[in-house]
């Protein structure tokens, strides 16, 4: 059977296809609930039963609805409590999709949820509490382990596929690289796990997978990137340290394969055979995230990263010795373990500066990937086409494809049940309860090659069967013969021709019989050589014993020292990982102290700038009082002026109502008396009545130009006015304007002259509609402006109006002198009073300055 299935003579039956499956699953969402911190803390999360968990309203948050406190439940897939071990998690929420990887199927995991809720212990764990990323890849590699290709076999093209090449040139390529490095790292260095990371998985919860395809050859790449205020980074990339310059790391971008997959482009992937190796590439790459300390979490996360782990694996060739050389057999398939960072509310956080964009940036990525599930739900329920926006962010629009059915999605919402994280577990319960409602198309199953099943078991009995026959055949060949006298046997020279052709030949035979007897002659000598060097060895071998029980003698007591050093040596390495664990505690201190060194820099920073502006406030405030404090002095001065006007206005009213009623009074005694003169006839009453005052006495009936008189004018008050007078002469028959005294009697006002004044006066003298000449007295304030110049502010206008005497033919007395005709019109005085502000835009104000003149 070996025989012809090495020459490839059994015929091949092409082996049943698997069917492919158009169905739909549901997004898988589990549920983790985090200890409390401390016992007595309130909680506001209770496990009902497990797949429902119920959220109480804590004291401070509580709403009335129907004179009941409203509580909810939410259900999940699985619910795990607080006392759920991580193998337990490990075993319902990766171990299903390890199984697909392995099968050319793809899958994503990702923990969601607060900060602080416990994403990362689940995702990478502790020592010896190992979480679903260190879980999988164990699970990974032993399952795979015995048919795992030779380094370099597979190769990456750059392009998010995968080359295959012979095992002469991979063997090339391992040599081209060692001799790359300079200094070669020795394998005791290299497999020298970070004591932090040691000892993640328990000897007895290792996982293995059943049923994988022994007709296949496997490789594991892996790749670590973060996704950094909507940027993307390689955390497995190799960067110059600069101390002086240091370089930013440069950020990659999103392409999309030839099969519409989206991947980053230019990321490093890491070919590794072990899961020791695997995760040492992990932590290298998790020492580079960015974590940053907040009042909430110590070391939290500030980006979301994803690890993804890429499993290649192709058929061995028909013979089932090597891998076949065909890239269409090349079946890659990853599954991609998500650590998203946690949302959270910078008032509480206590976030300033570049944390708050970080907060910003985490919290908008995380509401685009809930835009997306929504409108996934909606689509799918509603039967609508709306587009997902995808684009709007890096974490969605690397993960399309999972949501577009190229694999399995499952998600680990952890929570935390303290009472100051319900609001936000609140939206994160709502997120959770409509991802579990949107359902993605399963995979379809990769194609089977033709080849016959079984090729590497039975390339295996093949070569175990031809090294059977090869120790058969050079087996001895006498054995009353030693077997090292074997080759001495075979050395001996042939045996001459034995063919008789004609009965009287009388020389073969005795040839052949001489032949023999020398051989049986060489025989005998090598049998008693034989014999005399095996009492020889005998006797050594007898010498070897007493040799042999004095070495075991002193191997005992070597074995004894050995266990004695083994005891020294654990307790040695127990102390050198002890020594590493402190050191690296210490290295987390001194980067939370460079940590908070940074903050105190930052704060007294901003410290100092906020005294800075407190003082340019209290500067501009005092500025402010100051001229708070000039613009009440000057407010108060003008209402001071404005009142002192106005009781000057009144006093004065009041006089010339008083001045109005004595003359009048005057008058009438004046009209009584005359009544009662006795031997003069009397006149009419409206013609006896005595003259009024006058404001100022008749023109003069002249042509010459003469100085207007003056008197004296009730109106001054007492201040020190500014007499504002023409220059020129008036003619006869003007009206005499009072007399001001205190005044400074000026042709045109001066800065100089107003300000010596507090007053001013304006004279204007103009023709009436009845044909007689009326003098306006126009006064004002003078008021200081805040420029350091004078304004004029008009307050009041006096008219002074003169009427002319006129003759009465019927009163003419003999001597010549004319009477008057009416008391009344002899003489009156009209005085109006009106306020600045009904004068009119021409008279409102007028205003002195430095630099202008009026």
């Amino acid at each position: 059977f070996i025989y012809f299935y090495r020459k490839g003579k059994t015929p091949r039956r092409p082996p049943p296809k698997k069917p492919s499956s158009n169905q739909t699953d549901p997004v898988g969402v589990y549920c983790r609930v985090r200890p409390l911190g401390a016992e007595d803390e309130e909680c506001c999360i209770e496990v009902i039963s497990s797949t429902t968990i119920q959220m109480h309203t804590p004291e401070g948050f509580k709403t009335n609805r129907n004179g009941e406190y409203k509580e909810t439940q939410y259900s999940f897939k699985k619910v795990f409590g607080v006392s759920v071990s991580q193998m337990e998690l490990f075993e319902h929420v990766a171990k299903p999709l390890v199984d697909d990887l392995i099968h050319g199927k793809n899958g994503l995991l990702f923990t969601y949820g607060v900060t602080g809720s416990g994403k990362t212990f689940t995702m990478t764990g502790s020592p010896g509490q190992g979480g679903l990323l260190p879980r999988s890849l164990d699970m990974i590699f032993n399952s795979i382990g015995p048919y795992q290709a030779k380094r370099y076999v597979f190769k990456t093209d750059e392009k998010n596929g995968m080359e295959i090449q012979t095992e002469v040139d991979a063997l090339l390529e391992r040599q081209r690289r060692d001799n790359n490095f300079s200094v070669p790292k020795t394998p005791s260095t290299r497999l020298k796990a970070d004591p932090e990371i040691a000892d993640m998985i328990k000897p007895e919860e290792a996982s293995k997978l059943d049923g994988v395809d022994d007709d296949s050859s496997y490789s594991i790449f892996v790749s670590y990137v973060e996704i950094y205020n909507n940027y993307i980074y390689d955390l497995l990339e190799e960067t110059q340290e600069d101390a002086i310059k240091p370089k930013p790391p440069q950020s990659k971008i999103l392409r999309e394969d030839q099969n519409h997959i989206m991947y980053v482009a230019g990321c490093l992937e890491v070919e590794v055979k072990s899961a020791e190796e695997a995760f040492q590439v992990f932590w290298r790459g998790q020492k580079k995230r960015k974590v940053a300390n907040t009042r909430l979490n110590r070391e939290s996360s500030r980006s979301h990263s994803v690890f993804i782990i890429k499993l290649a694996q192709a058929p061995l060739d028909a013979d089932g010795d090597n891998v076949l050389q065909d890239k269409n057999q090349i079946s890659v398939s990853q599954l991609c373990l998500v650590d998203l960072a946690g949302s959270e509310r910078t008032g509480r956080t206590g976030a300033e500066g570049t944390r708050i964009r970080e907060a910003g940036n985490i919290n908008q990525s995380l509401l685009n990937l809930r835009t997306c599930i929504e409108i996934l739900r909606e689509n799918q329920m509603c039967g609508t086409n709306k587009m997902v926006p995808y684009r709007d962010s890096k974490i969605t629009h690397l993960f399309k494809n999972y949501f577009d059915g190229e694999g399995k999605v499952r998600m680990v919402v952890c929570v935390n049940p303290k009472t100051d994280d319900y609001e936000e577990t609140l939206l994160v319960m709502r997120f959770a309860e409509m991802t579990q409602e949107v359902e993605v198309a399963r995979p379809v199953d990769r194609p089977i090659c033709g080849f016959t099943p079984g090729r590497r078991h039975r390339n295996q009995a093949f070569k175990d069967e031809l090294s059977r026959r090869l120790e058969e055949r050079g087996g001895p060949i006498d054995p009353d013969m030693p077997a090292a006298a074997n080759p001495l046997i075979l050395s001996l020279p042939s045996l001459p021709s034995c063919e008789l052709t004609d009965p009287h030949d009388d020389i073969t035979l005795p040839r052949l019989i001489e032949a023999l007897k020398n051989r049986q002659r060489v025989k005998q000598m090598l049998i008693e050589d034989s014999n005399m060097i095996k009492s020889v060895l005998q006797e050594l071998d007898t010498g070897l014993i007493s040799k042999d029980n004095f070495i075991q003698e002193q191997n005992g007591k070597l074995l004894e020292k050995d266990r004695i050093i083994q005891g020294n040596k654990a307790e040695i390495e127990r102390l050198e990982k002890k020594s590493k664990m402190q050191e690296h505690k210490i290295d987390i201190l001194q980067k939370t102290t460079k940590i908070f060194e940074d903050d105190k820099r930052s704060l007294q920073h901003e410290l100092g700038t906020r005294e800075q502006r407190l003082q340019r406030e209290l500067s501009e405030k005092r500025r402010m009082e100051q001229r708070l404090h000039g613009v009440i002095s000057d407010t108060q001065f003008k209402w001071e002026k404005e009142c002192e006007r106005r009781v000057n206005a009144l006093q004065l009213e009041m006089q010339n109502k008083l001045w109005v009623k004595d003359e009048k009074l005057k008058q009438l005694k004046a009209i009584v008396t005359e009544s009662k003169t006795p031997g003069r006839p009397e006149p009419p009453p409206q013609d006896r009545l005595p003259p009024k005052r006058s404001a100022s006495p008749s023109p003069v009936p002249t042509t010459t130009p003469v100085r207007p008189l003056h008197r004296r004018s009730r109106s001054a008050g007492g201040e020190k006015w500014v007499d504002h007078k023409p220059s020129s002469s008036m003619d006869l028959g003007t009206v005499l304007q009072p007399v001001i005294p205190n005044a400074i009697q000026v042709s045109a006002p001066s800065e100089k002259a107003l300000s010596k004044c507090d007053r001013y006066v304006l004279t204007h003298q103009e023709v009436a509609s009845d044909g007689e000449i009326q003098t306006k007295l126009i006064k004002g304030e003078v008021i200081k402006t805040r420029g350091g110049g004078q304004a004029v502010q008009f307050t009041d206008i006096e008219t002074l109006k003169q009427e002319r005497k006129r003759k009465s033919s019927e009163g003419m007395s003999a001597s010549g002198d004319g009477a008057l005709t009416d008391v009344e019109t002899r003489c009156s005085v009209a005085v109006e009073m009106r306020a600045g502000s009904n004068m009119g835009p021409g008279y409102e104000h007028h205003a002195v300055t430095k630099r202008r003149k009026p």
